[in-house]
Parts: structure tokens; sequence; C-alpha cells
């Protein structure tokens, strides 16, 4: 028989042997997490019903039409283009949901929606083999979006658009549309239901595009409930709603397209992405919309006085006049610097951060003893001296921070003192001429 041997945890071996741990050296591994999600529910012609989903740049890109019934070029599609000038990843949810599906003869659309109604079944004759028919779907007459050569209905293949109905009879037809298909009711239960559901996911930035001021201050209030009562930590970006919060951005300027609040996109994406060591103040505007920006010196001051998140001529340019939030209220405890975005951004960066350390690593894990909490007080420290190193925070020594036991034995009571580096705004030089 072999001699004792394998790992142990305490030092209670009966069999003589050798008994081996092998564990990594310590060593801290807080890292920051990514930037450049965000969450948005629009009103769509076509797509996916009554479920969150997500959406990169290079799906709007590439599949486009499979997602939302429109070519990349569209101008149905320009809002989200805006939006991902910037953005990472988008968790989209669809308001009209729950509407009517386009049908005909032979098809019916996979999803509801108007859009469905531009769809086209032609069938024609194969000229290779006469006993099978050529059957073809097309979107707004000319665009080719399937095609598959049978006998009958029922060796018919359901694509992205529509589910083929077999029991059909083939026969020749110049072309029929789907018709009757309509888009579901847009409603503050919709808008609701995609808050509920947008609970379970992390983003940075909330956009609402809602010109409704019911709606507006629907998401007003379920920014501020989930930010301090459950400890969500993201902005929100809604057009002309003042809330005199931190978690609000109130985009003032209108657009000359439809809806005026189309500014929206551009601000959701540009501030998901924006590092926690930047500000979007002075970034210009690359979108497709026009954006009535003629103020005066006085009328700028004022928004940026009354927390008012503008965009203002700089030459030929559109450029961001001040990142700030709607924050006017200060006190002992939040006070001007809250009103900075850059200062939002760190805030968030450090809530979030540090719970998903403590979340993944120690809780339940980690004994709450002396060595426990230096573990824990030794990631913190990790994480935020790569906040300086980046230039996000300033003048931080290890020093900062104290972890000690709360009041219960398995409470712990982090002290954290950070100084938040903003970017350079105002320039005051003076000159002596000799």
């Amino acid at each position: 028989m072999a001699l004792g041997g394998g790992t142990f945890f305490t030092q209670n071996k009966v069999l003589p042997g050798a008994y081996i741990n092998f564990i990594s050296a310590s060593r801290a591994s807080a890292t920051l997490s990514d930037r450049g999600y965000a969450a948005m529910a629009l009103e769509l012609d076509w797509g996916v019903e009554n479920t969150i989903f997500e959406v990169t740049n290079g799906d709007l890109q590439k599949n486009s039409m499979k997602l939302f019934g429109y070519d990349y070029t569209a101008p149905q599609l320009k809002g989200l283009r805006d939006l991902f000038l910037n953005l990472k990843t988008l968790y989209l949810y669809r308001l009209t949901s729950g509407g009517v599906k386009a049908t005909n003869t032979y098809a019916t659309a996979k999803y509801c929606g108007t859009r469905g109604n531009n769809l086209k079944v032609v069938i024609s004759n194969n000229v290779e083999e006469e006993e099978k028919f050529d059957v073809s779907l097309y979107i707004d007459d000319t665009t080719l979006l399937d095609k598959q050569t049978v006998s009958q209905m029922s060796e018919l293949v359901d694509n992205d658009y529509v589910t083929w109905k077999s029991g059909a009879s083939l026969s020749e037809t110049a072309g029929e549309p789907l018709s009757t298909g309509a888009n579901g009711t847009v409603n503050g239960g919709a808008h609701q239901t995609f808050l509920d559901k947008a609970e379970s996911y992390y983003f940075n930035i909330l956009g609402c595009v809602s010109t409704e001021d019911e709606i507006k201050s629907l998401y007003v209030a379920y920014t501020k409930r989930l930010r301090d009562e459950v400890g969500a930590k993201f902005q929100l970006v809604v057009h002309n709603k003042e809330a005199d919060y931190e978690g609000v951005i109130n985009v003032i300027n209108d657009v000359e397209e439809s809806p005026v609040s189309s500014l929206v996109y551009w601000v959701t994406g540009a501030e998901s992405s924006c590092p926690v060591n930047a500000s979007l103040l002075n970034k210009k505007y690359d979108g497709e919309f026009t954006v009535k920006a003629d103020y005066t010196q006085s009328q700028l001051e004022g928004f940026i006085n009354a927390g008012k998140f503008a965009f203002h001529n700089v030459g030929n340019d559109v450029r961001v006049l001040s990142d700030i939030n709607t924050l006017l209220t200060t006190s002992e405890t939040k006070g001007d610097i809250f009103k900075e975005n850059q200062t939002i951004r760190v805030c968030d960066q450090i809530a979030n951060d540090i719970a998903n350390i403590f979340n993944t690593r120690y809780l339940g894990v980690v004994p709450n003893d002396a060595n426990g909490r230096i573990s824990l007080w030794n990631d913190i420290v990790k994480h935020h001296q790569q906040l300086q190193d980046i230039r996000a925070i300033e003048n931080f020594t290890s020093e900062d921070i104290t972890v000690v036991q709360g009041d219960s034995k398995k409470a712990v009571v982090v002290y954290d003192k950070v100084t938040v580096v903003n970017a350079m705004a105002q320039l005051y030089m003076t000159v002596e001429i000799a």
C-alpha cells in the first residue's frame, strides 16, 4: 500500500507520507471595471420583443436589417448611429412589443411591427427544374433577403424575417406583400417593464429619449431609487428635465429633426464611454443631427448655473459647454465638486469596483478577522493606486484607507478618502509687460 499523501487543511493526518499544498503568492488583483455600457428603451418598427437584448457597434453595422429592419444607412437608424459613435455595448428594449405581425398567404413576419408590411413574397418557376419554384423574400420591393428553391411549401426553411406557412400551395406570383403589421402601444407601462428588466444589468448610463414629462419623471425616480437604495451606480441622460440630482444629466439643446430630444443618443454614448479620468468638456459633437446651439454668453452661463448640459457653437464646430449634471443644492457632505460628471464617474467607479471585489472574493468566503480585513484593505489600496496611476484621483496614500470590524461579527466598515482630479476648465493668466 502506498504511503499517505495529498493536501492538508490541518495537521491531523494518520498515515506517514508527504502532504503538500500549492498556493499562489499573495498579490493584489484589484482591477478597474470597464466602461462603455448603456441601456435604452426605444420605439422600433421591427425586432426582438419583450426582452432586453445586447447590441454592439459591429452588430449595428453588419446586422442592422436583421435586428431593426433597416439598412445601416437608413434615416430611421440615425439615433443609433449617433449612439455608437462612442458606445461599446447597448442593452436595448423594444417599447413597441406586443403589436401585430404582418402576414400574407405564404408567410408571417417573425416580429410584430409596421416594418413587416414592407416585406413581399415573389414566387416563380425554376428555369432548370420545372417542377420546382423559386421563392424569394424582398423588403422595399428591391432588396432580396432570402431565396429558396423548393417543390412544396413544407420544404421552405424559416429565416430571420418570416415563418413560412407550410400548408399553403405554391403558385407563381409577381409579388404578394405582407400586411396588417402594427407596432405595440407605447405607454408608461411599457417603460416600466423595461426598467424592471434593466435592474439585473450593469451599465454606466441609462438613456431616455422620451419627450413626455411623466415618462421622464419615471426615469428620474427610478435612477434615484437604484442609486441610493439598491447601490446601482449609473447616471440618467434625459432631455429638458430638471432634477437637482447628481445622477441625472439634463441635455438642454433641441435638434432640427424629430424628436427634438435626439441629442440624448450621442450624450448617452459619450458619457457611457468617457474614461474615469476624463471629461466631455469641450468635446466636439460629431453626430448627424442639426443642433440648435445659438446662445449668448449670458445664456451659456445660465445653463451652467442651472445644471444644464449644453452644446454651443465654437467656430464651425458644436462642442460640449460643460460636463455637468443637474445637482444644484449642495451641502457639507455633497459640495460643488459633485456637480461635475467626472467626479461622479470616479465615485461610481469606486462604488462598483469595491462592491464587486467584496462580493466576488470576500462575501461568505474570507473570515472577518484581522488577516481578512488586511486582505480587503490591500485590495482597496491597490484599486485606488490604479486610479491614481491614471490620474483620476491624486494625493492618495495607503493611510487614507481604514478597514475595521463593524457593530456585528459579520460586518466590515471601510473609511475611505479620495481627492478627485477634474479636467482643466478655466485659465487665469497674468502677463507682465516690461
